[in-house]
């Protein structure tokens, strides 16, 4: 009996540790197994589990679970060094609605130009090789800044405006030797206008280079038709007209002075000449000779007389001066090149002064300018000859000029 419970007890473990060992069998055959391994552990998700939402983040202080990675770890890719990079979109541009124009900004700064002719009393001859600081400026008293400063060698742009009426013939010779003289001196790129005058203003021809067709116009003058000398409303015309074309330009006024007939007084061709801008006017008077034998009378008693003379003198300086020009009064033929010479040396040989005024009103007034010369000190520049002579200079400029309106 006790043989066999032992028998018994043996296979009993026989059975236990069988069983044991083919769970062990079975447990290390499932590991090694990938394909049953993953299907079991990462089962496929269902539709209806990928439309939960994620579970709430555990609590960091709960005392089952460790810290969360606040900081984890993001794989960038490296960047190819051969690819290039897109270009950058175009910047939108802005479109005006419809009907409506870009708008611009204009500032209108106002400024001054003023030329300036130093001629030596003596020989008439241009000074040249002045600088910036030999120059001052003032307006009305004030002194201003320059703020550009050159020298002019431009071609010009003139009207020979000349007196053609039957009055006297010593009149008419004096003019034609004049306008010939000016004429031949014309360089190739200037413009002139040949303008004549007695009741009325005739064109004989407009703005030209050919010097030719200015012989030609002048050739044209045989008989005048008048005997009347309205040379005010001539030169208000002229200057009218002068108005509508840019640059600077001169009017070369041939006449004896004298006004019998105009429409306008000497007060308004007086404003009319401080108010046009960029023209300058030189006189050259005709009849010296006449005036200076007594034949210079128109005849009879109505004639004009000396004293008439030497107020048309007066009024043809009054004109040169405020434009910035000179005023001739020549007595023989052979002064009419030197003189035309003079003036061509004026026009041609300048400076230019340019500055922004410290009155910046644009009333309409009419400002006085003053240019002075100055040495290396301030003082008032003295000019020497070789044997250390003083020399006699003249400023030649404009007196004035009248401010823009706010309304033009």
């Amino acid at each position: 009996m006790q043989f066999l419970s032992q028998l018994r007890v043996i296979d009993l473990r026989r059975r236990v540790y069988g069983q044991k060992f083919l769970l062990a069998g079975m447990v290390l055959l499932l590991g090694t197994c990938p394909f049953i391994s993953r299907a079991q552990q990462t089962p496929p998700a269902t539709p209806q589990q990928q439309n939960v939402p994620p579970p709430p983040p555990a609590d960091q202080n709960s005392p089952d679970q460790g810290p969360a990675d606040t900081n984890p770890t993001i794989a960038i890719p490296k960047k190819n060094p051969d690819e290039v990079p897109p270009p950058a979109p175009p910047e939108p541009k802005v479109k005006n609605p419809a009907g409506l124009e870009n708008f611009s900004l204009r500032v209108d700064v106002p400024v001054v130009n003023v030329d300036v002719g130093v001629i030596l009393e003596k020989t008439h001859q241009f000074v040249p090789n002045l600088q910036e600081a030999n120059f001052r400026i003032y307006e009305d008293g004030t002194p201003q800044k320059i703020v550009h400063f050159g020298r002019t060698q431009a071609p010009i742009t003139a009207v020979l405006l000349c007196e053609f009426a039957s009055t006297n013939y010593n009149f008419i010779y004096d003019m034609r030797n004049a306008a010939y003289a000016f004429a031949q001196q014309l360089k190739p790129d200037d413009y002139v206008a040949v303008v004549t005058y007695d009741m009325h203003t005739q064109i004989l021809t407009d703005f030209t280079k050919d010097k030719r067709v200015v012989m030609e116009a002048l050739n044209e003058l045989r008989i005048p038709g008048f005997s009347e000398t309205d040379e005010y409303d001539a030169l208000y015309e002229t200057l009218d007209r002068l108005t509508r074309i840019d640059g600077h330009k001169y009017v070369i006024l041939v006449t004896s002075g004298i006004d019998t007939f105009s429409k306008i007084t000497f007060d308004k061709i007086l404003a009319k000449v401080k108010t046009t801008p960029n023209v300058t006017i030189f006189a050259v008077g005709t009849g010296g000779a006449a005036q200076l034998m007594g034949r210079a009378g128109r005849g009879g008693m109505f004639g004009p007389k000396g004293i008439d003379y030497l107020e048309a003198q007066n009024q043809l300086n009054t004109f040169a001066r405020m434009t910035g020009g000179e005023a001739f009064f020549p007595r023989f033929e052979a002064e009419m090149p030197e003189i035309f010479e003079q003036i061509n040396s004026s026009i041609r040989n300048q400076y230019l002064l340019t500055y922004s005024p410290t009155n910046p009103r644009q009333d309409g007034t009419y400002r006085k300018i003053r240019v002075e010369l100055v040495d290396g000190e301030g003082k008032p520049l003295q000019m020497q000859d070789e044997k250390h002579h003083n020399l006699k200079y003249d400023i030649v400029a404009r007196d004035g000029y009248r401010a823009k309106k706010e309304v033009e």
